[in-house]
């Protein structure tokens, strides 16, 4: 099947539907293949995140590319991104432009040179650095950037959350004169003179947009990827930069902690109620270096974490850092390829997108997953654009370069199988919801925002077909009509609906395609069952280090903590107590108390070491740990008052190790199986 610039929903996907009972009237037809593989997928309500905010892009490129396009285009095209048939993203993040100096000739990439929010005096060249003054309203231009603005009106009754960033200060506040960078690219490019006016341009160019659009940006990010040598500038024989890039800037962690402090000076001052978020680094690992080298005053001007997951070590790392700061996560921006040149068939880069997600989903926890932008360049995705074969970038692709008299008929837009894949989530994990542990690490599962249904996504990337098992028997209630809907996307079709199948006797199986994306909807349940929590009060528990394999044991002279081989010694027994006043249940930032087994003493971090302390009074915060979990059996536990975490130091694996705490690393020292002694021990 060929997809047109139109997208349609494609019937006749095989899937075997199979009730654990009787089968459902009306099941789809088998597949041709006989399963080889099966899974069990548990949802467990028992550990839930933040309500999810929802799914978003950066409008950037396409949008600065596209914001003049015939209605026709930008119309259908508004659709595909924001529509109820479309992906429904409802998150958007406005870039603010930096822009070269007037006499610069345009040499970014198509759609990458977003104008400027200044207006420079007749005659000012790229040597003409000196002249810009936040105060004087002639420096402002006021329509600046129609065309990515354009945008801004026509979702604006779409979008409920409005995030502004940005890529490069204008040339005139950098060290080379330049937004694509500096000509060395591992040095700081925004000068330090300007920090304080780079905080103006932002904050006065978000204070313009509210006022012109009837807008309210709830976050402002003052970067893009900082910490990183991506960018830079290389000029030509005759003076002019050459190359074909985008704007970014080198700000090391001090400029960054600077930038943040200005900003923050400058957002007290205005009239908008704009909080920063910071700082979009390039992956997990780059924004933990960033993250550690903030100061503690730094650390509390920024409201919301961002992070892009362009790798993907460290995940769990930036979660963690989220929970000990007590601030939502973003995951705000990816894209990728995932196939082998510019495809709009092959099933393999929309398997790719699903995996990527469901691996955001499952370690960051993140409140909100946003696109970089999911359209894309034709003509730069195509064979000879940005590589000899093309490449899969975007979900949709067309012409950045189409013109008043285009129709859709010559302005073609494409989609290729991750604009299918990717709806799986967005058409079934809203706003609202809440994402929940599930074990089965190719899956991801969500609550509904009202406790009443579920929704679980799965990929099946096998050559062959699987056999799901839906096991609900971590709900407090599975009602006498419940049902598992299936939603397919495979190369045979996007978003098939399947018949419902039974689920009334707590689980549902059903049996999906190879290479197929597969969402589970599933209706009649709620609430959490009594013993559905790994960690309940009143429990006996066992902590085993990932690492060492060797658990976690009172030190015999009572002050602090080490590892030793699991023993029947009752200093290897702890409880876990949920600290009440003020959490919800079930939360994934729940705070535990963790105390010897007889209740006397609690481990507490006093003065960098994690202590054994008498138990006198309420614990205070330095005395409480936030339990995280993939769902692979293993925990890490936060210190809520400084955000490190509980470890075996030095990685060490031998008996009397001792255990305290450092900042999150996602090393197996800092995870603990947390194994029910109470269980062992029968009833």
């Amino acid at each position: 099947m060929r997809r047109s610039h139109r997208h349609r929903l494609v019937a006749g996907l095989g899937v075997v539907a199979m009730a654990a009972g009787a089968a459902s009237a009306g099941a789809g037809p088998a597949v041709a293949e006989e399963p080889t593989s099966a899974v069990t997928i548990t949802p467990d309500p028992s550990y839930q995140g933040q309500e999810f905010e929802g799914w978003g892009t950066s409008l950037v490129w396409f949008a600065n590319a596209t914001g003049d396009y015939p209605d026709e285009i930008r119309e259908e095209l508004a659709e595909l991104v924001f529509g109820a048939d479309g992906l429904r993203l409802n998150i958007a993040r406005y870039n603010i432009g930096g822009g070269n100096a007037p006499d610069v000739p345009d040499y970014l990439r198509a759609g990458a040179a977003v104008q400027g929010w200044w207006q420079a005096p007749e005659g000012t060249t790229r040597d003409d650095v000196d002249w810009w003054s936040a105060d004087e309203p002639a420096h402002w231009n006021p329509d600046a950037d129609r065309t990515q603005r354009w945008w801004i009106d026509r979702i604006k009754g779409q979008v409920d959350h409005w995030e502004a960033f940005s890529n490069s200060p204008p040339w005139f506040m950098t060290e080379s004169g330049y937004v694509s960078g500096g000509f060395d690219a591992r040095e700081e490019q925004l000068k330090a003179d300007d920090v304080e006016d780079f905080a103006a341009y932002l904050v006065g160019a978000v204070e313009r947009l509210e006022t012109a659009h009837g807008i309210r940006f709830d976050t402002l990010d003052p970067f893009n990827e900082p910490n990183t040598d991506y960018w830079s500038t290389t000029l030509g024989p005759d003076g002019d930069p050459i190359g074909g890039r985008q704007e970014g800037a080198h700000v090391g962690p001090g400029r960054q902690q600077e930038v943040i402090a200005a900003v923050d000076r400058r957002l007290a001052e205005s009239d908008v109620d704009t909080v920063i978020a910071a700082m979009d680094e390039t992956n997990p690992t780059t924004f933990a270096a960033n993250w550690n080298a903030y100061s503690p005053a730094a650390r509390a001007a920024v409201g919301q974490l961002n992070v892009h997951s362009y790798g993907t070590g460290g995940r769990t790392t930036v979660r963690d850092l989220a929970k000990g700061a007590d601030k939502p996560l973003w995951m705000s921006e990816v894209e990728g390829d995932w196939g082998d040149g510019q495809d709009f068939e092959d099933i393999r880069p929309g398997l790719g997108l699903a995996r990527h997600i469901i691996g955001d989903l499952r370690d960051l926890e993140p409140s909100a997953w946003v696109f970089w932008q999911p359209v894309e360049d034709y003509d730069n995705m195509k064979p000879g654009g940005e590589s000899d074969k093309g490449g899969n970038w975007g979900s949709i692709q067309l012409p950045f370069d189409c013109t008043a008299e285009d129709t859709l008929r010559t302005c073609p837009i494409r989609m290729n199988t991750k604009f299918d894949t990717a709806r799986n989530f967005t058409h079934h994990i809203r706003p609202g919801d809440r994402l929940v542990q599930v074990a089965e690490p190719s899956s991801v599962a969500a609550i509904a925002a009202d406790g009443e249904g579920a929704t679980i996504v799965h990929v099946n990337d096998a050559a062959e077909a699987r056999t799901i098992t839906v096991d609900l028997s971590k709900f407090a209630e599975v009602a006498a009509d419940a049902t598992v809907t299936p939603v397919v996307t495979s190369a045979d079709g996007g978003l098939v609906p399947q018949p419902p199948v039974a689920a009334a006797t707590g689980t549902a199986s059903v049996t999906v395609p190879a290479h197929s994306v597969v969402t589970l909807v599933v209706d009649g349940v709620s609430g959490a069952a009594e013993d559905a929590a790994t960690i309940r009060d009143g429990r006996d528990y066992r902590l085993i280090g990932a690492g060492s394999g060797r658990s976690l044991t009172a030190a015999a002279d009572g002050g602090g903590a080490e590892i030793r081989g699991s023993s029947d010694d009752a200093a290897q027994t702890w409880r876990l107590t949920r600290v009440a006043e003020g959490a919800r249940e079930f939360d994934n930032r729940t705070r535990y108390v963790v105390t010897t087994a007889d209740g006397d003493r609690r481990l507490a971090l006093r003065a960098d070491r994690a202590v054994l302390e008498d138990v006198d009074g309420p614990a205070d915060p330095a005395a409480q740990w936030i339990g995280s979990t993939t769902g692979d059996g293993t925990w890490t536990l936060v210190n809520a008052d400084a955000g490190l975490l509980l470890e075996v130091s030095g990685e060490a694996t031998h008996d009397g190790a001792e255990v305290s705490v450092w900042t999150p690393n996602s090393g197996a020292h800092q995870r603990w199986q947390v194994v029910d002694e109470s269980e062992q021990a029968g009833p």
